[in-house]
């Protein structure tokens, strides 16, 4: 019965809370219609979902995001770096391709996200298959050592979170 009037808990909570903070005010209608929009929208939308996506340990998204952040915030200040000190001549651009252990496409989609967020590196492309991803990177003096910290910091820790 819960499944059937919250077909996404998780979703209705991150929608309440992204209401009330683009209202920037918390008060009691704010809330309430923060609560009705995240239980309206997933219902809605519950049947454009067929397989929704299995974390089998969610929790770990916490710490998750919470790596991604401070990566966003310390390659900000590596490529504000690079671009104010470094010549062109010196900087050494390269494509990375990625083999890939996740098999959800939801985590293929994270890990995608998280490379392109991140200051420094681009997804261009996803195999068909889903089995590689292509990363340009905009300095590095080893592909190799790029690839392993991408599978290291973010690809293994999705892999926990998506089983």
């Amino acid at each position: 019965m819960l499944n059937r009037i919250l077909p996404h808990p998780l979703l209705t909570f991150l929608l309440a809370l992204v209401w009330c903070m683009l209202i920037n005010h918390i008060s009691l209608g704010t809330i309430v219609f923060g609560l009705i929009l995240g239980i309206v929208i997933p219902f809605m939308t519950a049947p454009y979902w067929p397989d929704r996506p299995k974390m089998a340990r969610p929790f770990r998204m916490v710490g998750y995001v919470l790596i991604v952040m401070w990566d966003i915030l310390v390659a900000n200040v590596v490529v504000a770096g690079i671009v104010l000190f470094k010549s062109n001549r010196a900087m050494k651009p390269c494509w990375v391709a990625i083999p890939l252990d996740l098999k959800s496409p939801e985590a293929i989609t994270i890990l995608a996200g998280t490379i392109t967020l991140t200051p420094g590196t681009v997804s261009a492309d996803v195999s068909d298959e889903g089995h590689s991803l292509l990363v340009h990177a905009l300095d590095a003096d080893d592909p190799d050592a790029v690839r392993d910290e991408i599978k290291d910091r973010y690809e293994r820790r999705l892999k926990e979170i998506f089983g």
